[in-house]
Order: structure tokens, then C-alpha cells, then sequence
């Protein structure tokens, strides 16, 4: 048996800024979505026609029609929605450090970098929208490449 992560899925309030977040953030692409009865979206990582890069599943509360997402997933208590409670953080492997710390910058949204001791990674750790921490990897050498040309 083995077993891999498909996707996360966050519920959210706020669907526009979630995806900004997610798109125009960390580059994500806004792609096809089963005709659920909720609002919401997929977004992938790669080859948008195929379903299993849809890596992140936003699914939105519609206070006026809440219907569809209660008889589909269940209901929650939307004051239950903010943060990652027991789940600590989301992470994801990634390149481009220079890009990403950029386009994060024009987005003035605030990033908290450390390099992990014996290993070959550098993270950076940003909060959604909802309060997920999310954890980005890069390899370390991009880093200090980025340090040198500083």
C-alpha cells in the first residue's frame, strides 16, 4: 500500500480573495470543477486538464443558498473556519524563489524565511486569507544564489 497527498481543501467565506491568494499569489491556475451544488474552485499545479493536479479544492459558503454544501460535505460552524486547527501547516515543493519572494512583495504579503540546518531546503512561510499557514520548499542553493547577488 502506498499512500500520497491529492489535494487540500479549505472552506471559505471569502472566495476572492482565496483565490487571488492561491493564483495570483502562489501561481496556482483556476481550472475545471465538477458541477458541485456549492460554489467554489480547483486549483491546479501543472497540466490543468488533468484532475489530479488539481492540488487545492476552495469550496465556498454561500450564506444565501447554504443548501447544496450542507447535504454534499456537511455542515460546520463557520466560526470554526479560520486557521488550520489541528493541522499545522500545508506545505509545497517549489522553484523560483527570486519570483515568488517578488511577487509576494507586489502583494504585500508578509513572508517568514529560515533555512533548515543539514538539509538541502529553504522555506518560506506565508498565511492565506483564512489563517492556513502555508509552507513553500525551494532547494537551498537558490537561496544562497539569491544572497549573492544581493
Amino acid at each position: 500500500m502506498s499512500l500520497s497527498i491529492n489535494h487540500l481543501a479549505i472552506r471559505t467565506v471569502d472566495l476572492a480573495a482565496t483565490r487571488r491568494f492561491y493564483v495570483e499569489g502562489l501561481g496556482l491556475t483556476d481550472g475545471p470543477r465538477p458541477a458541485f451544488p456549492f460554489p467554489g474552485m480547483w486549483l491546479y499545479s501543472g497540466d490543468a486538464t488533468v484532475s489530479s493536479n488539481a492540488v487545492v479544492h476552495v469550496i465556498g459558503i454561500d450564506p444565501a443558498d447554504p443548501e447544496g454544501l450542507k447535504t454534499y460535505l456537511g455542515d460546520r460552524d463557520e466560526s470554526s473556519l479560520h486557521g488550520s486547527g489541528a493541522v499545522d501547516h500545508i506545505a509545497f515543493f517549489a522553484t523560483g524563489l527570486a519570483s515568488m519572494l517578488n511577487r509576494l512583495s507586489a502583494m504585500s504579503i508578509p513572508v517568514r524565511e529560515r533555512t533548515v540546518p543539514g538539509l538541502d531546503l529553504h522555506q518560506v512561510f506565508l498565511d492565506d486569507p483564512n489563517g492556513i499557514v502555508v509552507e513553500l520548499n525551494y532547494p537551498a542553493a537558490e537561496k544562497q544564489a539569491l544572497s549573492a547577488s544581493a
